[in-house]
């Protein structure tokens, strides 16, 4: 069944609006879109480290934090320029909505009434449709707690790209001391619907730009994964990773299996959804030996997707003046979440939403370096 999680928390709303400001959170205003003005906010812990948001997607565009050296980079394909945010990759570093990753043939069926989406990845939905909420500007209140946070509302009004039913939703990002994104994601309807959020951020413990994902290792605490067919749809079989390449339930870089031949194909990379184990605190591990950075991944999803960026190319031109030629497989995601196409799946964690209840989960990125 679905994990309802009920928690509070006690915070005071400092301000409201893109003019907010704050000991430890910077607002700026990039400009405006369609009439909406598009804000990043810097949030900075004692450390001196920084993550930085924006309400465009309500998307994360900057993680920095130090390597074994005490070098500082950002972690993260994301710019703090309104162009880079509006007009390049939508799903980089983005809140994900009203259903992230696939469901099959644009459409699913609800209490007998069939919903029909549309085919922004023939002939499936992707990520909510082609206007989901990686391209709406969100409401941002900075919140005064303990460390420094900044919470986005939007409301997704009755039958937006397709979906049943009035959601508010609201994701909060928290930024601690011991340099953990903290993701809190929240959602009511007025009327039965489906819902599934992750953030779709790409990491590079490189630092951004700074070359290739394929020596990274990896480990994910997930016993099985959930096979697709042609189009990136599941099966619907739960099948266990041991002797396939899926495994990471040991530490292995990203690039180990590769090129290798597996089934009756050239193995060519990652995009695929792990059942997590959820045995153990932390769910996801990825190393960089050269630069000592760790990122973990905890979560309370039954589900990760993996994607190898497999076509991610970071352009430095984005930063102004610079156009070294892109570098594919740049960047990694690991998005935490229900499995792709549930609404069509009875056998999956379910993604439904009932009026009266709702939806709470987090998902935690922590960073840390190892010196050896």
């Amino acid at each position: 069944m679905r994990k309802l999680i009920i928690f509070t928390s006690i915070v005071l709303i400092f301000a409201l609006g893109c003019e907010q400001k704050s000991i430890d959170v910077e607002k700026k205003v990039l400009g405006e879109n369609n009439g909406s003005e598009i804000c990043t906010y810097t949030l900075t812990n004692k450390a001196g480290n920084i993550l930085k948001v924006t309400n465009f997607g309500a998307k994360i565009v900057g993680i920095e934090v130090p390597d074994k050296f005490g070098n500082k980079e950002n972690v993260t394909n994301g710019v703090d320029n309104i162009d880079a945010i509006i007009k390049g990759d939508l799903f980089g570093g983005a809140t994900i909505g009203r259903f992230a990753n696939r469901i099959a043939n644009a459409k699913f069926t609800l209490d007998g009434i069939e919903y029909k989406l549309p085919e922004n990845n023939r002939p499936n939905t992707l990520h909510g449709g082609p206007n989901g909420w990686y391209v709406k500007v969100w409401d941002a209140e900075i919140l005064k707690s303990k460390n420094p946070t900044v919470k986005f509302t939007y409301i997704s009004p009755d039958m937006e790209e397709g979906f049943p039913g009035t959601v508010n939703v609201s994701v909060t990002y928290t930024w601690t001391d011991k340099n953990e994104v903290i993701i809190d994601y929240s959602a009511t309807a007025d009327k039965k619907t489906v819902i599934n959020l992750t953030n779709h951020a790409y990491f590079n413990l490189h630092g951004t730009g700074k070359g290739y994902i394929f020596e990274h290792i990896v480990t994910i605490k997930a016993s099985a994964y959930t096979p697709l067919d042609s189009t990136k749809i599941p099966t619907g079989e739960i099948v266990a990773v041991k002797g396939t390449p899926y495994d990471f339930t040991e530490p292995k870089t990203v690039g180990h299996n590769i090129g290798e031949t597996f089934g009756d194909k050239i193995f060519m990379g990652y995009d695929d959804n792990y059942v997590l184990d959820n045995k153990e605190e932390v769910d996801a591990i990825v190393y960089e030996p050269k630069t000592g950075r760790v990122m973990e991944v905890i979560t309370d999803e039954p589900g990760m997707q993996f994607y190898s960026g497999n076509s991610i190319a970071w352009r430095r031109s984005l930063e102004g003046g610079n156009t070294a030629p892109a570098n594919i497989r740049s960047g990694l995601a690991l998005e935490t979440q229900h499995f792709p196409d549930s609404p069509n799946k009875p056998n999956f964690p379910s993604t439904t939403l009932n009026p009266g209840e709702e939806f709470k989960s987090r998902t935690i990125y922590r960073f840390s370096v190892r010196e050896n």
